[in-house]
């Protein structure tokens, strides 16, 4: 088969790789129909991730079709169409019992972390996809919903949605403001209104997706490049900042920003994947009554969002803005990793 192979930092290639297969009785093999690239196979082809090795392949994202079987699968049969989810979850451990399927404690590798694709083991990038624990880790695609708008259930709404707004507590009434436009900001700002927030402020040096933000559900925008963005920010809140503030790009400016505009008493929810190290000015922000949250989605929402979708609640198909074939994905990359100059949000990948 063919897969994107990792090769070390900066390093990447369209490959011929052996075929996967069966290697536990509670895996399956899906046929991928339709990935996406996520900012986080950015991150690792910057190297910010050193768990993942050269030689694998990446993606967490996708939608397919079973075409194999373990034989102590029960829920899943060949020909299932499904949505393959980033996290993956055995259903027995402590922390699957507790739904937090993020810190999953049977993975492979025994490293308590749900997110195994394109990390520990290998991804959806490729024509097949080994899926363990696919009794718990797949989800079947109902009547109605194309693989465009399932594919952005594998990661980038649940994860705005359980890190940005659930973790960042979220209430009726709230302001939130989300500092990153991206696809994963853009999909806090779609599901803040689950939870009622008032106002949505967007914030982002692209004027592109500031724009965009706007029919996402931001209520207002912010250039973070403008000279007085905070004070714009305090203005839309009578000088008070808002309730919470949602980092959805995973630089240390990014953190920082929040940190100045979120209200005393309020949540700064970390969704971005970091790097590296972020100066926490603790000194000032202790008095302020600040709660910092961050995490790593457990995906346990993605049923509900499903349901949303299915009755067109949530406009998932919205994120795509662009379509390659599997063998274009070097292309795909391209042209995501330039996002502000091709305007990208997700791309998507079909067979």
């Amino acid at each position: 088969m063919k897969a994107l192979v990792y090769h070390g930092p900066g390093n990447k290639s369209w490959d011929d790789v052996p075929d996967a297969t069966l290697q536990k009785p509670t895996d399956v093999i899906v046929r991928t129909d339709t990935t996406t690239i996520c900012g986080t196979d950015l991150h690792i082809l910057k190297g910010d991730v050193p768990a993942v090795e050269p030689g694998r392949i990446l993606g967490h994202e996708g939608v397919g079709t079973v075409v194999e079987v373990g034989s102590a699968v029960t829920t899943i049969a060949v020909g299932d169409r499904v949505i393959i989810s980033c996290v993956s979850a055995c259903g027995a451990c402590s922390y699957c019992h507790e739904g937090l399927y993020a810190h999953c404690l049977a993975d492979e590798g025994a490293s308590g972390i749900g997110w195994i694709f394109g990390h520990l083991i290998d991804g959806t990038q490729a024509e097949l996809v080994r899926v363990p624990f696919a009794d718990n880790s797949l989800y079947l695609v109902p009547e109605g919903v194309t693989d465009e708008q399932a594919v952005m259930l594998s990661d980038i709404l649940p994860t705005g949605f359980e890190i940005g707004v659930r973790y960042g507590r979220v209430k009726p009434g709230d302001v939130v403001a989300v500092v990153g436009a991206g696809p994963v900001g853009l999909a806090a700002m779609m599901t803040a209104g689950l939870y009622g927030a008032a106002r949505v402020i967007a914030l982002d040096l692209d004027e592109n997706r500031r724009d965009r933000a706007l029919s996402f559900g931001a209520t207002e925008q912010v250039d973070s490049a403008a000279d007085d963005w905070v004070e714009q920010v305090m203005a839309m809140t009578d000088g008070l900042g808002v309730d919470v503030a949602i980092e959805a790009v995973g630089v240390p400016a990014t953190f920082d920003a929040c940190t100045k505009i979120v209200r005393p008493g309020g949540t700064v929810a970390n969704v971005g994947v970091h790097g590296g190290p972020v100066e926490l000015n603790l000194q000032d922000l202790w008095i302020s009554d600040i709660a910092i949250t961050m995490g790593l989605v457990s995906t346990s929402t993605t049923p509900m969002l499903l349901k949303l979708v299915a009755q067109r609640k949530l406009a998932a198909e919205r994120f795509a803005t662009h379509h390659f074939k599997l063998d274009q994905i070097l292309d795909a990359y391209e042209t995501f990793s330039n996002a502000a100059q091709t305007k990208a949000l997700k791309v998507v990948i079909t067979h």
